[in-house]
């Protein structure tokens, strides 16, 4: 089911969830840390919807859906992409280490999320900041396995330190120009398509 952004927009947020009962989701996680820009919660909606994530976290002093600047730049892909309220980044870290993340596949006809085997596969996930610092490493460089969740800070100061230590890897991307980074939409698009492209890669 593919629909235009006039559809998203207009479309019954109950009806619309009985339809994706059946969307496939990639293992793939946002977590939004102090987003203040609600132009780029919406954008990062729709970067999720795209992608077809399992879940994202909006954390801190963001604003949430239905935000009526959400609602429009996210073109009411919020009515599609799960998504959950934290008052921390570190407690959406938490959340999802401790929930049941089992190993995803994404081979066509095969389900989506199975039933844990071992114990460890409830901590498979991968908690990836997208952040300069002086322990980041470029995002190509990071070997992106079984279930990925994405960081991404505040657009002025970034990821908190505290948020940083609790993470597995810190992605940087490089700049060759005079700007020092990239727009949080854009940053979250680059690291993001290239772990899907991974995650696909190494379920083959």
């Amino acid at each position: 089911m593919k629909l235009n952004a006039q559809e998203l927009r207009t479309a019954d947020e109950e009806e619309i969830k009985l339809k994706l009962t059946s969307l496939k989701r990639h293992p793939i996680y946002f977590i939004l840390e102090n987003i203040y820009d609600t132009y780029n919660i919406g954008g990062l909606f729709r970067l999720a919807d795209a992608l077809s994530i399992t879940k994202m976290y909006i954390c801190g002093q963001s604003e949430i859906p239905p935000n009526a600047k959400i609602k429009k730049a996210s073109i009411s892909t919020y009515k599609i992409v799960p998504w959950e309220y934290k008052k921390t980044a570190a407690e959406a870290i938490i959340d999802l280490k401790s929930s049941v993340v089992s190993r995803q596949s994404l081979v066509k006809d095969k389900p989506l999320i199975q039933e844990p085997t071992t114990i460890d596969q409830r901590h498979s996930v991968q908690i990836v900041a997208i952040e300069q610092d002086a322990k980041s490493v470029p995002y190509t460089e990071i070997e992106y396995h079984s279930s990925v969740a994405l960081l991404v800070g505040n657009e002025t100061s970034g990821v908190l330190p505290e948020t940083l230590a609790l993470c597995d890897h810190i992605a940087e991307i490089p700049m060759w120009g005079i700007n020092r980074s990239l727009n949080v939409i854009v940053s979250a698009a680059i690291v993001s398509y290239h772990a899907m492209g991974k995650l696909m890669s190494n379920d083959k």
